[in-house]
């Protein structure tokens, strides 16, 4: 295949003032010296001294690769049941020597119990109260540092130990499971930690807030230098076509990089056009814009605290990236159409250290993924990289062809040689801070699902997770690997961005991380932003999207009492999540001629709301009211419609303000029967 390459370099020197950007390590470290060190972009570039540790409710029958592997109860799952007086205490996690929880993660299906945080061995918890007001509520501080995303409950607020922290929750009996995951450092046994105290925390309620508030605004934080800009596209009539955006002498560090793309197909640009970029005469980044960017395919509007991506198109990033000589960046597309490319980069001068670590991005794609419903398929490679330095998060892209979920499988990550992994999750949306396999937009600091195309987990997602003081450190090697664990046997595909900080020297692990030699192929192969689908249960089928809310196939075995309900092919059209004024339209077809009664299979249940019915655009029959208190039954609902013609017809179900006692606005439609 001919490739012509052609290269724009462009030198710049400048008397820039030189910033003291070495992380002020403190002497103590402290919730106080954790809240600064997650503020500063620069701190997490140099050599950590730490280990990052995981505790969890995963499966503990997991025991190996060859012993269930792939086990899926992962919930309630503690590390011992111990009496405390009256109470009995289950123990989520616990650990020795000076160290700081700095995530949490929790779900349920409601929180009945309380968390208690012994620091010190000492018998009075320092923490306490009930589950959702302490991780994701208001506790101990408000969003973003403690915040519930698409059910998934989030806690960042750190909690520094000097000798040691037990985490407990009681009342388990009545709350029956509860998912939960808790990231953890261990610090060297030397370190001076002052250990988190209520005075300490009450004395922190200024600096918390200013925390919660810095976190909101990236853009204020990210330091910016001096700046070029430029505006040049790449020709499509190149095979691979390379321009560089700017090549500068250091030291220094990049510290924001915003692009703005104009294509005719805008979703295969932000795949095919990639970005990279050299420090010291070495690639240490190579990834599709859309990943690089956390949008995935097409532009997907979003914040967190590294990237982001605005509502006009522009993308950026605000990783720092530091270098001792000089450092280039340019861009690549291996696609067929033009695209041009305006962009900027801020960078500014600033000392590389013996601790100064490059920053790295790698992509990877593997399509056609066989799943094996209801088990896990295989562990999925993210990356491996042998070297010293920390991972910092990664932009997962799924292609999924049904609206089954498809990401029950669990993160597993190895450091330093382990063979069971340090980091063992409970779920792929548990690991990128949601729960429940919600498919709604939702975006925070540090974990963000900017789009999920829908209806319910069909189409393109896209999940980030981004790290700051839960950074995974490796001082040898690191291995990531996400399980592939669909509900149904099909083909999924999953691309994945990945990125690392490393001491000259560290890089990815040949033959196990991603294939250089094959990028290329993977970045230009097709990518469709919009897949067409359509639910189709017996004679109808749905047209587009429901408005708003979510929308799938339930199997209804669990609900048929011993054959007294039977919903047709136990199975439902299941419609949730959707307000007053919310429409779904189906395309009915096989209607014989001469008929005027339209009779619906309809679900009644305590969390069922009040919908109109339309025929062909026309308001037909009294509204329904789809609550009933006592059980989950299927009923059949007769209406009078104009006489059929025997031609396709469009039924619309506008949803109601929901009735009174009902908890819920869902619809469910088995089946339409003519009379």
């Amino acid at each position: 295949m001919k490739k012509r390459t052609v290269f724009f370099i462009v030198e710049f020197t400048f008397n820039v003032v030189l910033l003291s950007v070495c992380p002020a390590f403190a002497q103590t470290i402290s919730t106080s010296s954790l809240l600064d060190e997650m503020l500063d972009r620069s701190a997490i570039t140099y050599a950590p001294t730490y280990v990052c540790k995981q505790a969890s409710s995963y499966d503990r029958a997991a025991k190996s690769p060859d012993e269930n592997w792939f086990a899926n109860a992962d919930a309630s799952q503690f590390v011992r049941v111990e009496q405390n007086g009256d109470s009995e205490e289950s123990v989520l996690m616990e650990a020795k020597g000076p160290g700081a929880i700095v995530r949490w993660w929790v779900t349920a299906p409601h929180y009945k119990n309380n968390f208690y945080v012994y620091i010190d061995g000492s018998a009075d918890p320092v923490i306490s109260g009930n589950v959702a007001d302490i991780v994701g509520g208001e506790q101990l501080c408000g969003a973003p540092l403690s915040a519930e995303r698409s059910r998934g409950r989030n806690l960042y607020l750190p909690i520094p130990y000097a000798k040691s922290v037990k985490v407990t929750c009681d009342n388990m009996k009545e709350q029956g499971n509860l998912y939960y995951q808790i990231d953890y450092r261990k610090y060297p046994e030397d370190a001076k930690v002052e250990s988190f105290t209520k005075e300490t925390f009450l004395a922190l309620k200024d600096k918390i807030a200013e925390t919660n508030k810095a976190l909101l605004e990236p853009e204020v934080s990210a330091k910016k230098g001096e700046v070029q800009g430029y505006g040049r596209h790449v020709d499509s009539e190149m095979t691979e076509a390379f321009f560089d955006a700017f090549k500068i002498k250091g030291p220094g560090a990049i510290t924001e990089i915003a692009v703005k793309l104009s294509s005719d197909d805008i979703p295969a640009a932000t795949r095919n056009l990639v970005i990279s970029i050299s420090f010291d005469g070495k690639e240490t980044v190579w990834a599709p814009v859309g990943e690089f960017f956390g949008s995935g395919v097409g532009i997907n509007p979003y914040k967190s605290w590294y990237t982001e991506v605005s509502d006009d198109g522009v993308m950026k990033s605000y990783w720092r990236m530091p270098y001792q000589k000089e450092a280039s960046v340019s861009f690549i597309n291996y696609g067929s159409s033009k695209v041009d490319v305006d962009y900027q980069v801020y960078y500014v001068k600033s000392p590389w250290t013996e601790k100064s670590m490059y920053f790295h991005a790698n992509w990877r794609q593997e399509r056609d993924i066989k799943t094996i419903g209801g088990n896990g398929t295989k562990d999925w490679n993210y990356t491996a990289i042998n070297g010293t330095g920390v991972y910092v998060g990664d932009v997962l892209s799924v292609v999924n062809p049904v609206t089954s979920w498809w990401g029950e499988g669990d993160e597993k990550i190895y450091v330093d040689g382990e063979t069971f992994p340090s980091h063992f999750g409970t779920g792929t949306e548990d690991y990128y801070g949601y729960a429940w396999c919600t498919p709604l937009f939702f975006d925070d600091p540090f974990h963000a699902q900017p789009r999920c195309q829908g209806p319910a987990n069909f189409g393109n997602t896209t999940n980030l997770r981004f790290r700051s003081l839960d950074g995974v450190s490796f001082t040898n090697t690191l291995r990531f690997d996400m399980e592939v664990w669909h509900w149904e046997a099909t083909v999924v595909d999953y691309a994945v961005a990945t990125f690392w900080y490393g001491l000259p020297g560290a890089e990815i692990v040949e033959g196990v991380g991603p294939d250089r030699s094959k990028l290329g192929e993977e970045a230009i192969a097709p990518v469709d932003y919009n897949l067409k689908y359509s639910f189709k249960l017996d004679s109808f089928e749905t047209v587009g999207d429901c408005s708003a809310g979510s929308l799938n196939v339930q199997d209804m075995k669990g609900f048929e009492n011993n054959g007294k309900f039977a919903w047709k092919n136990s199975r439902q059209l299941w419609w949730r999540e959707g307000n007053a004024g919310d429409k779904l339209i189906l395309k009915v077809k096989n209607i014989p001629a001469g008929k005027r009664t339209m009779v619906l299979g309809c679900t009644v249940a305590k969390d069922y709301g009040r919908a109109q019915i339309f025929w062909n655009g026309e308001k037909v029959g009294d509204p329904l009211n789809l609550y009933h208190a006592d059980s989950v039954e299927r009923r059949e609902i007769k209406i009078s419609v104009p006489e059929t013609s025997g031609e396709d017809g469009l039924l619309t179900v506008e949803l109601l303000e929901k009735d009174p006692d009902s908890i819920g606005t869902m619809f469910g439609l088995d089946s339409i029967i003519w009379e």
